[in-house]
């Protein structure tokens, strides 16, 4: 029987290796990682996730994104026939998103962030991960690899603006109760992880080792 393959998109700013912690079956799936790519030049959200999409290859594939990247393989699923697509500490549509977010919408607030302020590694890991993120930033210097001014205007603006309105209900959505980026308060119908914060990818690897080939699988 051929192997499942999983893809696992990262969160914003974060790299591949925030997945270091999690395995699957290697007799039944094959776990690729993906990365961000510097956006082009006003690229829209969805000509950025139909550049990524043309990185899987494979038949059938399996799309896993955490946070931002929760976000990116739901506007990539468009471009694939998705076996399946599970976000982890996201979101499925903008009316998920709590107030503070759309706040910042309507107020353009967002393009007052000072993105240079953001490049520093203490900033970006409490913007990227949440305001609970403690101070082990040689740890949080190896998952946030991506500092290119740029790509984070672009990303936050992404984030903010996301313009999908309703969720599809193929999502698969795995949440933590203790989200303070994405308050469960806000999200319907999620896979609940008791005690799983916004970096549970991290923290609650044990929980999606066991758990993600049977949802995989289901």
């Amino acid at each position: 029987m051929s192997k499942i393959p999983v893809y696992f998109m990262p969160g914003l700013a974060a790299s591949p290796s925030i997945f270091e912690r999690i395995s699957l079956p290697e007799d039944a799936f094959e776990m690729i990682l993906l990365e961000w790519e510097i956006p082009l030049e006003n690229e829209t959200l969805k000509d950025y996730a139909k550049r990524i999409a043309e990185k899987v290859t494979r038949k059938d594939p399996v799309l896993i994104g955490v946070s931002f990247g929760g976000i990116l393989v739901q506007e990539m699923a468009a471009f694939l026939d998705a076996k399946k697509v599970i976000i982890i500490s996201s979101v499925k549509c903008n009316t998920e998103f709590p107030r503070r977010f759309k706040v910042a919408k309507a107020t353009k607030a967002y393009k007052l962030i000072p993105m240079d302020l953001l490049i520093n590694v203490e900033k970006l890991a409490k913007f990227s991960f949440g305001s609970r993120v403690n101070q082990r930033l040689k740890l949080y210097e190896k998952f946030l690899s991506v500092r290119d001014k740029r790509y984070l205007e672009w990303a936050v603006e992404n984030v903010i603006l996301w313009d999908r309105c309703e969720p599809d209900g193929r999502v698969i959505h795995i949440h933590g109760d203790a989200d303070d980026v994405f308050p469960i308060k806000y999200i319907t119908d999620p896979i609940v992880v008791k005690g799983g914060t916004h970096i549970m990818i991290l923290n609650k690897f044990r929980w999606l080792n066991e758990n993600l080939p049977k949802i995989i699988n289901y």
